[in-house]
């Protein structure tokens, strides 16, 4: 995984689709966390979660007091996570998505507040890239979210529409949910320092927007 950035304390990596995190989540031989302790050569200690099929910035704590902190600031809401998927639907050009889900895996559990905004980049004809960014953090918040408005992730097996993931697997090879996290933006718990990580969109979905500009279907939103 390429480090997007790294110091004393904290490492961002730029994790691939199909990977999980932790094997907490997973029953997988190989996840996020071991590889980049193998690169690393030292201890890393997760302090959140991207869903397996979303690639992007994955940030890990060198030490568990750095992992305590680093939990701490996610749940007080002062990091920013921005994501980008590409969507079935044109969702208003921005908005603010305020609709309460389980906190975790038991949908039957009770809900709790969750608030996502988000802000339509460009349309492909049925389809829209959609920038997102959770002001909480819920299990599979930005995918419930955009189904609520009626709008899923193109790929999205859980979530998602079987005919547009099938259109997309055989007319673009997309074999992957079209979720990115693009940035991680936090204060460093240890010097209060602004840290403002970025990661390039994966290769598969840049080359998926290209062919879909190509169909001549794109257009922006008016300034």
């Amino acid at each position: 995984m390429s480090i997007l950035f790294r110091d004393a304390d904290l490492v961002a990596v730029d994790k691939p689709s199909g990977l999980a995190v932790h094997r907490g989540w997973a029953v997988d031989d190989e996840v996020a966390m071991t590889v980049a302790r193998d690169q690393l050569g030292q201890r890393v200690y997760p302090v959140h979660r991207l869903d397996r099929g979303t690639s992007g910035v994955l940030l890990f704590a060198l030490s568990p007091a750095m992992a305590t902190a680093m939990a701490q600031a996610f749940a007080a809401g002062r990091v920013e996570k921005r994501y980008l998927a590409l969507v079935r639907g044109v969702p208003p050009e921005e908005g603010l998505v305020d609709h309460p889900l389980p906190p975790g895996e038991n949908p039957k559990a009770a809900r709790v507040s969750a608030q996502t905004r988000f802000r339509r980049c460009e349309v492909f004809g049925r389809y829209s890239l959609v920038e997102l960014w959770p002001l909480t953090g819920r299990l599979h918040q930005v995918r419930r979210h955009m189904k609520h408005l009626a709008c899923p992730l193109i790929g999205d097996v859980n979530y998602g529409k079987g005919e547009h993931n099938r259109l997309f697997r055989e007319k673009y090879g997309l074999h992957r949910l079209f979720l990115h996290a693009t940035r991680i933006r936090l204060p460093h718990p240890r010097t209060g320092a602004t840290v403002d990580i970025v990661a390039p969109l994966a290769d598969e979905l840049e080359r998926l927007l290209v062919a879909l500009r190509a169909d001549g279907l794109a257009r922006r939103p008016a300034p």
